[in-house]
């Protein structure tokens, strides 16, 4: 962080109240963002700071996506501001404490992540845009969870690959016949909350013992999204499906559904990171 910027931020810092900067240390926070702990003299905060050319709106539609998964019952930053300094966009939050996890931390994650998909919604999508990683996400409203896979989802993410060369034949093909066989494929279920990018690097540990989630990609969506996304990567192991059953029973057949839904992540790595998640686009894709 150079001299002119902390100087500028002290500044903002001060006629929002959140006191005189003290010292601002550089911290781990993802790949996209700088990510900062400050020390004021009202207490610590964590700042995200990006270009506001490039990302335009990126840290308010985030905090919009915080405050509205705080309506579960998961640990959730605060977002305590969202500006400008020069052509930076920031977005400050409060400062939440890493800890060791309870015994019980998977039954409380499955038990929250349940409660969270009972919040509902009158269509499938939200009422703006946001962002998953850099990337747009259009989050236009529809009446059916296959539509909206398919038009605001896979279709935009099929675009920028193919205009970017890393769409394959085989995907195109593989694509085609998903779509033929797309409303047939997931069991009607109301629209539900979802955190949208809900990996291991975007949930922790807090203090307390419990779970807590942030860097939302919000929508209300399958709320089988937010599983695929989960078992994607890893991390998560099985320890919360009971409780979530108990809360809101999944469809029978869900696990044999996840790879149909990870199709929309994997597609956001291709599109971020280059053809090698292609080949796994492929292989699910070859079952059609």
């Amino acid at each position: 962080m150079n001299t002119e910027f902390e100087h500028d931020l002290g500044k903002l810092l001060a006629r929002h109240n959140l006191g005189v900067l003290v010292s601002t240390e550089s911290v781990s926070g993802g790949d996209i963002n700088e990510t900062y702990r400050l020390k004021t003299t009202e207490g610590q905060f964590f700042l995200k700071k990006n270009s506001a050319v490039r990302f335009p709106n990126m840290f308010e539609a985030e905090k919009r996506g915080l405050e509205l998964i705080s309506a579960s019952d998961f640990i959730v930053p605060k977002p305590v501001l969202v500006g400008h300094v020069g052509n930076q966009q920031i977005l400050i939050l409060e400062w939440i404490e890493r800890g060791s996890p309870r015994p019980e931390f998977w039954s409380v994650f499955g038990r929250n992540l349940a409660k969270m998909h009972s919040i509902s919604n009158g269509s499938f999508g939200l009422d703006h845009d946001n962002y998953i990683g850099s990337l747009l996400q259009s989050n236009s409203e529809k009446e059916t969870w296959a539509d909206f896979y398919r038009e605001e989802r896979l279709i935009p993410q099929m675009k920028l690959a193919e205009k970017n060369g890393l769409l394959t034949s085989a995907m195109k093909r593989g694509f085609e016949a998903l779509f033929v066989e797309l409303e047939n494929i997931f069991p009607t279920e109301k629209p539900s909350l979802l955190h949208g990018d809900l990996w291991s690097g975007n949930m922790m540990v807090v203090a307390d013992g419990l779970p807590s989630i942030y860097d939302p990609a919000v929508y209300f969506g399958h709320r089988e999204m937010d599983l695929a996304m989960m078992t994607l990567f890893g991390g998560f192991g099985n320890a919360w499906v009971e409780t979530y059953n108990e809360v809101y029973p999944l469809e029978s057949g869900w696990q044999e559904r996840v790879p149909i839904e990870q199709l929309y992540p994997l597609l956001v790595h291709v599109n971020l990171f280059g053809g090698g998640y292609g080949s796994d686009v492929e292989h699910i894709l070859k079952r059609f």
